[in-house]
């Protein structure tokens, strides 16, 4: 596997107008510790990227939109050549803010939608009127031609909406819609309870599948989920077929299950490089290293891309090169990033006497 940076998160701020109970950063209007850092520095780290790699870089947050400079930022990085998109939860998009996208070069903002009505999502968000605002967004970003997807997120409390949440991101015009299974960091560690089960992960991804076979239109993807990887072989091989899948021109790039610290990363606000947006653990640090520096030497991130060091039964089984297993949750459940994906409930062969069977 070529080992190339393809898909950048950057939280360029960890404010956020919202207080979602999974949030992964647990922002807040005011984040203590943890200040923006200036636009010189922003144009710094665009520089530093883009002298290495040119992946997607998606301004991130927090709440990107709180940035008063966020369209400086993602203008920068267009003159740079890096293919520069936008992560938002929707509630402060205005027209004015479509057309200074737009001006900025954004090739795709993502929205997130965890409910297909305002009771389920507001829930989530713990915020009245957070879906109305998310539905103004896509409707605006339709109606200014501004390409977005939908991510949604799901544990026990929401999981009965997948089916509809998946209609509604089709009627809003989403180029895709992403199907998020909670890693339990940052405030999601108060959400381990809530948890989908394995047993039920695994039927949910049986849906997916079905649903993908079948879809012409809308891109799929289950996201946090590396054992969907697993379940298309098995599937594909039981139907005798084999199975297509839709590309995305800004996706990371990755035909296979986890990709963190191997195509992907996430740089925080304070120049950490992490390898995913759910792996609290830093593989370096941008205002003392070089990008690349980080990205080829990080101890962390050659442990990640060494599958043979996997422990458990990801160590052992035969789909390990395409799924690899969440590490993020792994280190979030067990504290060992090597260790098996928890939320799989499947015996690879060598582990069940060389029978290919599941429990």
């Amino acid at each position: 596997m070529d080992f190339e940076p393809k898909w950048l998160a950057w939280e360029i701020t960890r404010r956020c107008n919202l207080k979602c109970v999974h949030c992964r950063s647990s922002s807040t209007l005011e984040v203590e510790g943890h200040p923006d850092f200036s636009l010189a520095e922003a144009r710094r780290v665009l520089d530093d990227i883009a002298s290495y790699a040119k992946p997607v870089v998606v301004l991130s947050g927090g709440e990107p939109l709180l940035r008063a400079d966020v369209f400086e930022i993602a203008a920068y990085g267009t003159g740079l050549g890096l293919r520069m998109c936008l992560a938002t939860n929707g509630t402060l998009v205005t027209a004015e803010t479509c057309k200074r996208l737009k001006e900025a070069g954004i090739r795709m903002v993502s929205l997130s939608l965890d409910g297909a009505e305002a009771a389920v999502h507001d829930n989530f968000r713990n915020q009245p009127g957070a879906f109305a605002g998310t539905i103004n967004a896509a409707k605006l970003f339709h109606a200014h031609e501004i390409p977005f997807l939908i991510n949604s997120s799901f544990t026990k409390r929401n999981q009965g909406e997948i089916p509809k949440v998946y209609r509604l991101a089709k009627e809003l015009g989403a180029k895709a819609w992403y199907m998020f299974m909670i890693v339990p960091t940052g405030r999601g560690e108060e959400m381990m309870g809530e948890l989908i089960s394995p047993a039920e992960y695994e039927e949910l991804l049986t849906w997916h599948y079905e649903m993908e076979k079948e879809e012409d239109e809308l891109l799929v993807r289950p996201t946090c989920a590396p054992h969907y990887y697993r379940v298309i072989l098995q599937k594909a091989k039981e139907d005798g077929e084999q199975f297509k899948r839709r590309s995305l021109q800004f996706s990371t790039g990755g035909a296979k299950g986890c990709l963190a610290g191997q195509l992907i990363a996430l740089i925080d606000v304070d120049g950490n490089v992490l390898p995913c947006s759910y792996f609290p653990k830093a593989a370096g640090n941008l205002r003392q290293q070089s990008f690349k520096e980080v990205w080829e030497n990080s101890p962390l991130f050659k442990e990640l891309r060494d599958f043979k060091g996997y422990r458990g039964r990801c160590g052992v089984c035969e789909y390990v090169n395409v799924c690899g297993g969440c590490r993020a949750r792994a280190y979030a459940v067990s504290g060992d990033y090597l260790a098996e994906e928890p939320f799989c409930n499947y015996i690879p062969r060598r582990a069940a006497g060389g029978n290919d069977q599941q429990k």
